[in-house]
């Protein structure tokens, strides 16, 4: 696979497993992203497996758009990830968190990888307000995952 477009990665303090029940988890997860407002699982489905999909409702500042979403790997304290498409199936992008036991904790990394075709670049900048993509889902990453890191300490309590 190519190199991500963006990455970032935090250590935390808990077990694989009670940070992946929260990565795998994209209702809960909007409550921690910077452009997720909002997820619900789609087809009847609750949680996360290989082919589940869900729908993201996204937000910036006045800007929203949709995007759907379908699980790729879902690796009980180890990996979760997901592909993400626009309306019509147009790919947009790829989303994966890796977690590796360290010590007492874990170390998160979110990465994610660009996957819109080169025509439809122009018009998804229009409608998300972004013209760096990489640069803002940088900077989301280091968002999502300070607020995951305190959400999974501050449970532990």
């Amino acid at each position: 696979m190519i190199e991500p477009s963006a990455s970032a990665r935090t250590v935390v303090d808990a077990s694989p497993d009670v940070v992946y029940a929260l990565v795998s988890d994209p209702p809960k997860m909007s409550e921690l992203t910077e452009e997720l407002d909002r997820a619900t699982w789609l087809g009847g489905v609750g949680e996360a497996a290989v082919g589940a999909r869900f729908r993201g409702h996204n937000r910036r500042a006045w800007r929203r758009w949709s995007t759907t979403a379908t699980v790729t790997d879902a690796e009980p304290g180890r990996r979760f990830a997901f592909e993400v498409s626009s309306f019509a199936g147009i790919p947009v992008s790829r989303w994966q968190y890796d977690i590796v036991a360290a010590g007492v904790g874990c170390v998160v990394e979110e990465r994610t990888w660009d996957r819109r075709p080169a025509w439809f670049r122009p018009f998804a900048n229009l409608v998300t307000g972004v013209r760096d993509r990489a640069d803002q889902n940088q900077r989301n990453m280091e968002h999502t995952l300070a607020r995951l890191k305190s959400a999974v300490e501050a449970a532990r309590g």
